[in-house]
């Protein structure tokens, strides 16, 4: 007696039944067209000065979309020695770059303890430090000024920098708490098992999962210190150490009574550039970094 082999029915992907695809409806396009009106409602400033920026000094007040002729004079005179505006540069990456290192260092540590270790009064510790950061820039301006002028720090970097890290220090705690607080102990425990110490375990297994955590501080906190304004303003009255915004602000035309709108509009494309660039390369560990905590 023979069997018949049992044919099986294989359903390819063509032979598969596909969904139809769903079609847009009107709040889809509604949600676009609100989220490109906010696009351009946030950009067009910025849109402005890149274009007012290529304007000749005559064509400053044109309305036109697109500059007619296309110019690069602006720059040349941003550059061109007179208005030190290199060197501000300069100025302001050294003033963020400490600011920024010094925050993030003390900020890691900070958080750590708020985050893993078990004392009195976490909760008004960080209330504390952030209720530091409340206080407007000018509001300090007055104090500091007399302190800095007693103690002979006036036109010195630090003048620049210390205040930037009252207000530095806070939002890197705030931010690497709120992360290191989502990390799972487990990983920590795990390591010490195994043989590490405390440090060990901190450095070699908590350091680098809060690495999203600590790039998105540490851009946050450069942006604030590369703009700042009052305080450079307020400590520094010597060109050589003024930074870039304070610089752009005591930009003079050719005359008196002559606004340099050009020069500053190409100054702020210049500013502006560095952060652009660094937002665009880190953008994903921002994202890392914001989105950390929130689901688990």
């Amino acid at each position: 007696m023979t069997q018949t082999p049992l044919l099986t029915r294989t359903d390819s992907s063509d032979d598969a039944p596909q969904r139809p695809a769903k079609k847009r409806g009107w709040k889809s396009y509604l949600t676009y067209a609100g989220l490109g009106a906010i696009f351009v409602y946030c950009l067009s400033p910025f849109y402005w000065m890149l274009v007012s920026s290529f304007r000749r000094t005559a064509d400053i007040f044109d309305n036109t979309l697109i500059p007619e002729p296309f110019s690069v004079e602006n720059y040349l005179k941003v550059f061109d020695g007179s208005t030190l505006f290199g060197k501000a540069l300069l100025n302001s990456l050294i003033v963020a770059g400490i600011t920024t290192t010094a925050a993030l260092v003390l900020g890691i540590f900070a958080a750590y303890a708020i985050s893993r270790l078990n004392f009195r009064f976490k909760s008004v510790i960080l209330g504390l430090v952030i209720a530091t950061s409340m206080f407007p820039g000018i509001s300090v301006v007055v104090p500091l000024l007399r302190l800095f002028t007693d103690i002979g720090w006036i036109n010195t970097y630090q003048a620049m920098i210390v205040p930037n890290l009252s207000f530095a220090i806070p939002l890197a705690v705030w931010n690497l708490t709120t992360f290191m607080k989502a990390l799972p102990f487990d990983l920590e425990e795990a390591a010490m098992i195994d043989g590490c110490t405390k440090w060990q375990a901190f450095r070699k297994i908590l350091l680098p999962l809060a690495a999203p955590g600590v790039f998105t501080t540490a851009i946050l906190t450069f942006i604030h210190s590369w703009n700042e304004f009052i305080i450079a303003l307020s400590m520094i009255n010597n060109p050589e150490l003024q930074t870039a915004t304070v610089a752009i602000s005591k930009f003079t035309g050719a005359t008196e009574f002559q606004a340099p709108f050009g020069e500053q509009m190409a100054a702020g494309v210049i500013v502006t550039i560095p952060l652009v660039i660094m937002v665009l390369i880190f953008q994903r560990r921002i994202v890392e970094g914001l989105t950390a905590g929130g689901t688990k």
